[in-house]
């Protein structure tokens, strides 16, 4: 079994991040902490999840995120 009760990104499709995101800080704080064009210029979650797909260091950026506005953390 692939069980992770700790990893709260278990299980989370990266649309959902996205959609959860926008709904709980919006397109412009996504940008101010991850400054990427598909955040800043007429945003959309198809962009975003186009972008994100290729690339890594930004996913791992938006992982973070998350992680930070949903589970108590800190964040710019």
């Amino acid at each position: 079994m692939n069980h992770q009760p700790n990893n709260p990104l278990h299980g989370k499709k990266l649309e959902s991040i996205i959609n959860e995101l926008v709904a709980e800080i919006g397109w412009e704080a996504m940008g101010q902490n991850v400054d990427i064009r598909c955040f800043t210029n007429d945003p959309s979650v198809k962009s975003s999840l186009k972008f994100l797909r290729k690339t890594p260091w930004a996913r791992a950026k938006v992982e973070e995120m998350y992680i930070n506005v949903f589970h108590g953390f800190q964040w710019k």
